[in-house]
């Protein structure tokens, strides 16, 4: 039975790369552009056969059998001395998550773009960009090598710059694609070389040759814990951590649908997926899994504060995703791989649903997304309203939600790994009582209250393509916390967590306490003519554009400003023009007098002969 769904697995990636093509050549076949429903099977067509395949693959093999694991080759792809990689694919279970959460919720943003982007000018441009960065992911997860890996992760950064920048007329959304470009970048040159230190200390970058290399490493080697800080540095760039972190949120210039599949659900989950996948690497160096855990409390708290004053809905919705990926990384830090990706998939239900239903109040408001310019809209558009606090209600991790299950396993392994009390426990506790205020904000400013400037006008702009992903993504979200995937066959057994009850409480309880306190300063708000200074530096991202902005950028424009002129290459020019000089002086002898020839050769044999005689 395995053998023909292994010699499937190739498809999963190449159907939507297929669609990708057929998108991009289309011009060349056609003299009229393609209709829309056309435009829209192939490209939501594609990823819906791959969601499928996808399936089958967890249907036939793994439901039986959470330990099996399905290999792939394709070809031989890189031979260059000691480094053979093949184009070879590997999926367990820990893939297999990936593979379902890509293809499953991709499938159902692809739906949902089909109306929401309708009567778009580059309607056929978006839904090719949409493919490509799929078959990009799915190439990421499915690797088997670390450099097939590198392959997919720089794909998804190259497709997140085009759909960040989809609408490129505007100059600010030309900005926020550069600068998420640039700044991943930085995490990506990190993570290359990691990559060239593992290579140079191991002779391969084979996943599995590579972690039964660094099995008989000592604890706390030097070499692994700087390759593993690495990786982090390029786990840090791609899932928006500290202190890169900076781009997520003008990210928010891309198509609403854009921000759900790759800057809520899959791309910025990659680093998480890198870490998990690398955990034993990881798991050798406490540095770098106090590194991780830290970088990820710190993130959550930063992240939930500056989600608590936004006043634009997406804005909100993307420092939450920050927040959010903070938790994965605490996960991670504290050795709960499991509870990490599990978090992982109930976050892509939930934050999926919610971006989408953020991009159905946005169109029913005719592109409004300043929230104290809505309220009152649950009597308008009350499916919308009920998506949307139900994702809300998983996002704050209340009882019986899919994000208390997954949330609530991070935070007793956090209490676990320490053996009681820490400062990572209690940054998540805190986060969860934050995450509680702002997304309860969020939903009563919006659904709530008197009907704002924007509220008097709306139209409910959801059509069938658009609610349907939305109420199958509101099931998942309430439901998906009884799906928790078995991974012990990846990570093995994890150390239990047995608190005591009133440990369990607390983190039950924070979530509710968040609730209320938001519902209370909803009930007294008063209108606030400026914002105190302490609300405009959250609101600012706590002051990192700023700071970045004088170390870096002013920099490097005063010396491009100083360098106009080029006045570097005047060196190079001025040694040019002397070159020059000596060829005209030197040319000039040659004028074609034998007198001048032999008046020449004799004054230089003499001058020989002199120095001769003076040595």
């Amino acid at each position: 039975m395995q053998e023909p769904v292994t010699s499937a697995l190739a498809w999963i990636p190449l159907l939507p790369l297929l669609g990708f093509l057929v998108l991009v050549t289309a011009p060349l076949f056609s003299r009229r552009e393609l209709p829309e429903r056309l435009i829209a099977a192939i490209g939501a067509g594609s990823v819906g056969l791959a969601a499928l395949l996808t399936a089958v693959v967890a249907f036939s093999v793994f439901r039986a059998d959470a330990s099996a694991v399905l290999q792939a080759s394709m070809w031989q792809w890189l031979s260059v001395g000691t480094l053979q990689l093949g184009m070879d694919f590997r999926v367990d279970w820990l893939t297999l998550v990936m593979l379902l959460v890509i293809t499953g919720v991709g499938f159902l943003i692809h739906l949902y773009s089909a109306g929401y982007m309708r009567g778009e000018a580059d309607y056929r441009r978006y839904f090719a960009y949409l493919n490509l960065f799929v078959c990009a992911m799915l190439l990421l997860v499915l690797a088997d090598n670390l450099v097939l890996l590198y392959l997919g992760w720089e794909g998804v950064g190259l497709c997140s710059y085009l759909l960040i920048g989809y609408w490129y007329r505007d100059p600010a959304n030309g900005a926020a694609a550069r600068k998420a470009f640039i700044v991943t970048r930085v995490g990506d040159t990190a993570m290359a070389i990691g990559l060239f230190l593992l290579f140079r200390e191991f002779a391969t970058l084979n996943i599995r040759e590579l972690l039964a290399a660094t099995s008989g490493a000592t604890l706390n080697d030097p070499t692994i814990t700087l390759a593993a800080l690495l990786l982090l540095g390029g786990a840090v760039g791609k899932s928006a951590q500290l202190p890169l972190q900076t781009w997520l949120p003008d990210a928010m210039a891309g198509p609403t649908p854009v921000s759900a599949l790759i800057h809520a659900a899959t791309m910025v989950t990659a680093g998480v997926y890198l870490i998990a996948r690398m955990h034993p690497l990881f798991a050798l160096s406490e540095t770098a899994m106090s590194a991780v855990a830290v970088v990820g409390a710190l993130t959550l708290l930063l992240a939930g504060c500056s989600a608590l004053v936004q006043s634009d809905i997406k804005r909100v919705l993307a420092y939450s995703t920050i927040s959010q990926i903070g938790y994965m990384f605490l996960a991670l830090g504290v050795g709960a791989w499991s509870g990490a990706i599990f978090h992982l998939m109930t976050h892509a239900f939930f934050k999926a649903l919610l971006f989408l239903a953020a991009g159905s109040v946005i169109l029913s408001l005719h592109h409004e997304q300043n929230i104290f310019a809505m309220g009152g809209l649950r009597r308008k558009i009350p499916f919308t309203f009920i998506c949307f606090a139900i994702g809300c209600a998983c996002l704050a991790a209340l009882p019986l939600t899919s994000g208390f299950y997954s949330k609530d396993q991070i935070l007793l392994s956090a209490w676990s790994y320490y053996h009681g009390f820490s400062g990572i426990w209690l940054a998540g506790i805190l986060g969860a009582l934050i995450t509680g205020v702002y997304s309860f904000r969020l939903l009563f400013l919006v659904f709530f209250g008197s009907e704002g400037s924007a509220s008097a006008h709306c139209e409910d702009a959801n059509n069938r393509a658009m609610t349907v992903p939305l109420a199958v993504l509101a099931a998942l979200a309430l439901l998906g916390g009884l799906l928790a995937p078995p991974l012990q066959a990846v990570f093995g057994p994890e150390q239990a967590a047995h608190p005591a009850t009133w440990v369990e409480a607390i983190a039950v309880a924070m979530p509710i306490a968040g609730l209320a306190i938001a519902w209370w300063q909803f009930r007294r708000r008063r209108p606030v003519e400026r914002a105190s200074a302490l609300q405009r530096f959250l609101f600012g991202g706590w002051g990192f554009d700023w700071l970045y902005d004088r170390l870096l950028v002013r920099p490097f424009v005063l010396l491009a400003r100083i360098n106009r002129n080029d006045l570097v290459d005047v060196f190079y020019k001025g040694t040019a023009a002397l070159s020059r000089l000596l060829s005209l002086l030197l040319s000039s002898s040659q004028n074609g007098q034998v007198r001048w020839y032999m008046t020449t050769l004799v004054a230089g044999s003499i001058l020989f002969l002199a120095l001769l005689v003076a040595l």
